[in-house]
């Protein structure tokens, strides 16, 4: 499968729309990408995960590196739209706790 990302600046924030499925193949491209925006200084990432119907742990990974990028770089990360399949994962693994996870766009600072 193959994975689509389109990165869209509106309102001071980028936010990257994912679609596809997030595994060992896709989550390089994916998280390199990611990891250009959320290592500059101040941005805002919400990342819409609307259209990701499979992740796996390769997947979950790349919004770990997401989250260290931002902590080194006072930049902020929010996920958004995850289907139950994905938003299990997330739970299942604890990172639901630690990660901004909205089941909406909104801005990253509310």
């Amino acid at each position: 499968m193959n994975l689509s990302i389109d990165i869209v600046e509106e309102k001071s924030q980028m936010i990257v729309y994912v679609s596809g499925e997030v595994d060992i193949y896709t989550a390089p491209d994916l998280k390199k990408e990611v990891l250009k925006l959320t290592a500059q200084k101040g941005n805002a990432v919400i990342i819409d995960l609307s259209d990701v119907n499979y992740m796996d742990s390769t997947g979950i990974g790349v919004f770990i590196s997401a989250l260290k990028s931002t902590k080194e770089n006072d930049s902020r990360l929010k996920l958004v739209n995850l289907q139950s399949s994905v938003m299990r994962l997330f739970e299942i693994t604890g990172l639901i706790e630690i990660i901004d996870i909205q089941p909406e766009i909104r801005g990253v600072s509310e």
